[in-house]
């Protein structure tokens, strides 16, 4: 008999824009255990798009951008007789979150040379106009599996 699944933990809303989107980007931006650090660089990339970029509403801008690098099919090694095939799946609905989140991290840490808000609110921006690193990764993860549509059936 499986043991019954483990309940997911209820994320609280940020304080600032009360959105549980936002605290969860912050909790995966956030290292050591530095919270206030990460608020600091989300709150702040939101301050310049609001003022230089001109942005209305950076809270939905940013749920734009996580829309636009959210992946819906990825590639899953499968190893069969011998051979190894990337088999085209769809990806699960809280995987797609998680992916759009850490594709946006990856992008913002790799843009070297400025402060980290400021390279947030450029990619974040970037995003949503569907461009920009975390968008190529999506469509490059796209692309793959497209490409190996033809090992399709071996998803079971």
């Amino acid at each position: 008999m499986r043991r019954p699944l483990r309940k997911k933990q209820e994320l609280k809303t940020d304080p600032v824009y009360n959105s549980t989107l936002v605290e969860k980007f912050t909790n995966s931006l956030m290292w050591d255990g530095k919270k206030a650090t990460a608020r600091k660089v989300v709150y702040d990339a939101f301050e310049i798009l609001k003022k230089e970029k001109h942005a209305a509403d950076p809270l939905a801008l940013f749920e734009q951008a996580i829309q636009n690098i959210t992946p819906v099919m990825e590639v899953r090694s499968r190893r069969v007789g011998g051979a190894n095939y990337q088999v085209p799946r769809e990806v699960r609905v809280e995987r797609r979150l998680t992916l759009a989140i850490r594709w946006l991290i990856l992008a913002t840490r790799a843009g070297k040379g400025k402060p980290t808000a400021r390279v947030l609110a450029e990619e974040i921006l970037a995003a949503s106009k569907r461009e920009g690193q975390a968008f190529k990764k999506r469509e490059d993860t796209h692309k793959m599996a497209e490409s190996n549509k033809a090992f399709a059936h071996f998803a079971w």
